[in-house]
């Protein structure tokens, strides 16, 4: 009984309060619409997060393919296939991008370089980018002989959609990427 008479009086005391400021207690207590407000502050980053990360899975899975395409058209010089056939430079970045997937735009943003060395210690290769942040357009196609040492190099301009200062993805002048992929053998003696 003790306790019902305390649950009464506070209740009573309570009510005998004066209702100031009635308006901004019912404003601070309501939570009508907090959810909708928070989601509103956090939806920003996280889709800017979740975006960064599925470009950052593009980019990595867009290397792979890069790395498989130039091995496997790289091949086709070590066996003395390319030299044999005539095989322009247009053609062999066309092998390659046989081996790219369909949402990369291989005419466009593909550039092969292929240079024969006499020895593995007479490799010298030129920097893909310039001074400006653009891909070098010094590129070669020299697929070598019987027994040179060839470095069949492809490089893929990837165009960055999340903002660079949120990911830092951008290795180029304009917020562009490159991806590159490199290939180094000795040609079999055909």
């Amino acid at each position: 009984m003790h306790v019902i008479r305390c649950i009464k009086t506070k209740a009573t005391e309570a009510q005998k309060r004066p209702r100031r400021f009635g308006l901004l207690n019912r404003f601070r207590r309501s939570s009508d619409g907090a959810t909708a407000l928070e989601f509103g502050i956090v939806a920003l980053p996280f889709l800017g997060l979740l975006i960064a990360i599925f470009e950052t899975t593009m980019i990595f899975f867009t290397q792979s393919a890069i790395e498989s395409g130039v091995a496997t058209a790289g091949r086709m010089i070590r066996t003395g296939q390319v030299q044999s056939q005539s095989i322009s430079a247009d053609d062999f970045k066309t092998l390659v991008c046989n081996s790219l997937s369909g949402y990369l735009n291989c005419s466009a943003n593909l550039s092969v370089d292929v240079r024969s060395f006499s020895d593995f210690s007479a490799v010298s290769l030129p920097d893909a980018v310039d001074g400006d942040g653009n891909l070098n357009q010094n590129l070669d196609y020299s697929v070598g002989g019987s027994t040179d040492v060839v470095v069949v190099r492809a490089f893929y301009v990837w165009d960055i959609v999340t903002p660079d200062h949120f990911t830092g993805l951008s290795n180029m002048s304009g917020g562009k990427r490159l991806i590159a992929a490199a290939a180094a053998f000795r040609n079999e003696p055909f």
